[in-house]
């Protein structure tokens, strides 16, 4: 399904919601009265705003909020602060419709038909229609009245001393003009008088947020300190960007008035080149519009601080009653109803007058310009709607969950109430859920409204990434739902059952096909179908983006060389049999760089790059090797044996230069009996780790590599391996031990019952546990995850980046613990999405390999940010201790590929890390305009 672009919406940086949602947390506890602090008083004026038009110094004077309050905040009137339910809606009229209309899907809207909204007990609010327009009658009453000077009223008019009543045309103009003009062009000039008027009171309510709102706040600790600067930013936004335009348009204005008074010509040119001027920064204030009421909103719910601020700013007389809301509107509003002045001037206006060219190309691109905003409201409106739910989202304790909900990209693309089926006592029982679909999650949801306007939702079960999302049936009968008798109803009502049938459909865990499926039902067929979309739509959109911005890029190093015999095969039907891939790893020799697999039947080698790969030892099924450079050894462990080959020889062996006779004649025997092997650099040496097999435990060897100018000192061993020195008494490890790792200049010993942290130049010394769970018993988290621990088989321990924690890895989960070893974060975990049977570390991300999902995580916080899907996928790059290997390069991956004639192909996948592409701007590449230096 083809998606459909969403409109890009600029949000400011700050502007998401806060991870800690009460301001006590970082707050000064200061009194909800007590607003005032030894605070600079500075006015709030950003470096764009350049006034260009000056009030008359007749504006009444900034009003100081009294200090001298009472105990009590004294009662306001209802309409200062309107609730959720009960506030003036979003403006109406051809911008967007508000979220009870609309569906929610996040989809584009279309225009509706445009309708003025009422602002209250505001002086030019309303339109003007032909209705409306001044009549005879109203001509006698002003006529009744003591006349006007007509030049001295203008200039009362325009410096703001003309009382309400005497602001219009027809008590400006003497009465004998009047006489001389037929009824249309009367109607005409009023309407042009009509639109200096509102645009005089629109100047002065935006000069009025900043002087009654936004400076005081700055002045007083309504807001915090150290939040104020960034809520300003999200509430009024660039308001002051439009009171420049509006002031530069307020002038021109009244220097026509001045100069063509009483009978004006024309102001359409005036708006027409001021239009092309705002018409940028009216785009990101509308757009940006829900934000604001919302970040307000939020406020209001939590700061008593703030509510007394706004109640002493309504004491202003200049805000008559209006909330902030009314205010932060204007702007959305305004050029809705300059559109509908022009409309009713051009219907006032003869065909020959030169307005009729004008109007109509003001009209045209005011009328584009409202419906362009209406996908950018749309997509504000979902933000705060996906910012509400965020907010609300309570988690089970314990469990470290990173949804990255807080990112920019991140998006609410469905959500509606379901329901789920569960037996109980032998009796099923329906619950009610709210069910929510991210673009990255699916969240499962359970509402406790908590008061009348809050309301939490409980995550009932863990969330499901959509790259593990997969749907099932949605298609099935609908089945019937017992509904409880309502309240007050009689008693027959409540003993007759009735039924509702409930539409279901099934989504399941890619992972965990059986346990984490689950079967929801929709109220209504219409609803399934629109949840199937939905789903579809949005699981789409997920794959093409984790496509085109993979971290872990899957590159194919050999396809078709490496085969094994699958279910079908038959007996001496096999032509070419190299066995399934064991492990592999790279190396270097002379100038070549080559790619060593083995197999079931021995040890291949190639070039990088090439597809050809040639035998270069005949030993049986080898598990696992090691290329060491500083030591020009290859070691290679098979049916128990450790050896080591000469490094130089196998190379050449692979180009075909030595046969393998020669690399044969360069073995040497390390050990025997030996169940697992690790070589490579723990701090500043080069080590060999092995452990040998005994009776009911393992016994852990380490051996140094020496140089061989150092092979003749007498503290060397003499036991046949000359290149080699060995360290102290062995250390006994549990017998279930199965991966040895290498942390800083420590080694991490994993076993099935736990792990234990050992010294590799000196075994005898005593291994530290992880996890420490010394205090669980007086602590119930710890004992919490003491428990999952003990029930898990621990992997590995990696470092956080730019951290002392450490990340202790198990096949199912993952937890901190400090540098001692003691659980950090709470006694917290992670929980991965599939059960893990190895892993990488590559820098700041942690890769857990399963037979079928490769997860790509955060170290720091656990964030899943990439799946990999496969077949069979197992890490073969084993073997190799080195931080600078766990830190850097790529990671070798087998995994099943296709089937030919019963046998079965594995595939060779390199994991390489990619870079974050960069477009330079042609501003910044030298050079890129030499050739058209046209000046």
């Amino acid at each position: 399904m083809a998606h459909r672009p969403r409109p890009h919406v600029t949000i400011p940086l700050g502007a998401a919601p806060p991870t800690n949602p009460s301001p006590s947390a970082h707050d000064p506890p200061l009194s909800p009265i007590n607003l005032w602090a030894d605070r600079k008083h500075t006015a709030y004026t950003p470096a764009s705003y350049t006034p260009s038009y000056t009030p008359s110094s007749s504006t009444p004077p900034n009003p100081r909020i009294s200090l001298d309050v009472p105990a009590r905040p004294p009662s306001r009137a209802s309409s200062a602060y309107e609730s959720e339910t009960t506030r003036i809606s979003f403006p109406e009229p051809q911008l967007y419709r508000s979220s009870s209309q609309r569906s929610s899907r996040s989809s584009f809207r279309p225009a509706s038909s445009i309708a003025a909204l009422s602002h209250r007990t505001s002086r030019s609010e309303s339109l003007l229609s032909p209705e409306s327009i001044i009549t005879p009658t109203q001509l006698a009453s002003g006529e009744s009245r003591p006349p006007l000077d007509s030049e001295e009223g203008l200039r009362k008019f325009q410096s703001g001393e003309l009382h309400d009543d005497d602001e219009e045309w027809y008590r400006l103009v003497p009465p004998e003009a009047r006489e001389v003009l037929d009824r249309k062009e009367v109607q005409r000039q009023s309407i042009l008088f009509e639109i200096v008027k509102s645009e005089k009171d629109y100047v002065a309510d935006l000069e009025l947020v900043k002087e009654v709102f936004v400076d005081p706040m700055i002045n007083t600790l309504a807001i915090p300190q150290h939040r104020v600067k960034g809520f300003i930013q999200e509430v009024f936004f660039n308001i002051d960007n439009i009171l420049a335009h509006h002031q530069r348009l307020l002038a021109s204005l009244f220097a026509r008035q001045r100069e063509q008074h009483p009978l004006i010509q024309s102001l359409s040119d005036i708006i027409l080149d001021n239009s092309l001027l705002f018409r940028n920064d009216y785009e990101a204030y509308i757009k940006h519009y829900p934000l604001s009421e919302a970040r307000h909103r939020s406020e209001m719910r939590r700061s008593q601080r703030y509510q007394y601020f706004l109640q002493q700013c309504s004491l202003d007389p200049r805000v008559r009653k209006r909330d902030l809301i009314t205010f932060l509107s204007r702007p959305v509003t305004r050029l809705p109803r300059l559109l509908l002045l022009l409309e009713n001037a051009k219907k006032y206006t003869e065909p020959d007058h030169p307005d009729m060219e004008t109007i109509p190309l003001l009209i045209g691109i005011l009328s584009d310009f409202i419906k362009s905003t209406q996908p950018g409201i749309a997509a504000s409106e979902d933000k705060v709607k996906f910012w509400n739910l965020c907010e609300s989202l309570v988690y089970q304790k314990g469990e470290i969950i990173d949804l990255d909900l807080y990112d920019e990209s991140r998006s609410l693309r469905f959500q509606g109430p379901l329901s789920r089926r569960y037996k109980t006592n032998m009796d099923m029982h329906w619950a009610d859920l709210h069910v929510a679909l991210l673009d990255n999650y699916l969240l499962l949801l359970k509402p406790e409204a908590r008061s009348s306007t809050v309301t939490k939702n409980h995550v009932v079960s863990r969330p499901i990434p959509l790259e593990y999302l997969r749907l099932a049936n949605f298609d099935s009968p609908p089945e019937s739902r017992k509904e409880k008798a309502e309240e007050g109803s009689g008693i027959l009502e409540r003993v007759r059952s009735r039924y509702k049938p409930m539409y279901p459909f099934t989504v399941y865990h890619a992972s965990s096909k059986m346990n984490r499926r689950y079967t929801l039902y929709a109220p209504s067929e219409e609803m399934r179908k629109m949840w199937y979309d939905a789903l579809v739509e949005t699981i789409a959109i997920r794959e093409i983006r984790q496509e085109s911005n993979m971290l872990f890029a899957p590159h194919v190093l050999n396809e078709g060389f490496f085969r094994y015999a699958g279910l079908g095969a038959t007996y001496g039907s096999v032509t070419h049999y190299t066995g399934r891939v064991n492990c592999a790893t790279e190396l270097s020799s002379g100038s070549h760089r080559f790619i060593a697999v083995a197999c079931t039947s021995g040890v291949y080698m190639a070039i990088r790059g090439e597809s050809s790969f040639r035998k270069v030892l005949s030993v049986p099924n080898p598990t696992c090797m090691v290329p060491l450079p500083a030591a020009g050894k290859f070691f290679v462990l098979h049916e128990g044996g450790l050896f080591c080959y000469s490094l130089d020889l196998v190379g050449r062996a692979a180009l075909g230069f030595s046969p393998v006779q020669a690399v044969d004649s360069s073995k040497e025997r390390i050990a025997t009996d030996v169940a697992l092997f690790r070589a490579g650099r723990v701090g500043n040496r080069f080590m060999v780790l092995y452990a040998v097999k005994s009776f009911l435990q393992l016994w852990l060897y380490a051996l140094e590599v020496i140089s061989s100018a150092d092979s003749t000192n007498p503290r060397w061993s003499t036991s046949g391996v000359s290149t080699f020195r060995s360290f102290g008494e062995p250390l006994s490890i549990p017998k279930d031990t199965h991966n040895i790792t290498v942390l800083s200049r420590r080694i991490v010993i994993c076993s099935d019952k736990g792990i234990l942290v050992a010294d590799p130049a000196n075994l005898s010394l005593k291994s530290t546990t992880l996890p420490d769970f010394t205090d669980a018993d007086a602590n119930l988290p710890m004992a919490g995850l003491r428990a999952r621990c003990g029930s898990s088989k621990p992997l590995g321990i990696v470092r956080c980046p730019n951290s002392d924690e450490l990340m202790v890895i198990y096949d199912e989960l993952g937890c901190y613990v400090d540098k001692h070893g003691v659980p950090t974060r709470s006694s917290g975990y992670l929980r991965w999405e599939t059960r893990a049977i190895s892993y990488a570390h590559r820098g700041e991300y942690l890769l857990l390999i399963s037979s079928d999902f490769i997860e790509v995580r955060t170290v720091n916080t656990g964030k899943l940010v990439q799946v990999v899907e496969g077949a069979d996928m197992r890490r073969i790059d084993v073997g190799l201790l080195s931080p600078d290997k766990d830190n850097t390069g790529s990671t070798l991956i087998a995994m099943k590929g296709k089937e030919d004639k019963g046998l079965v192909l594995d595939r060779i996948v390199e994991l390489v890390e990619t870079a974050e592409l960069r477009t330079p701007r042609v501003s910044d590449v030298p050079g890129a305009w030499d050739e058209f230096d046209i000046l």
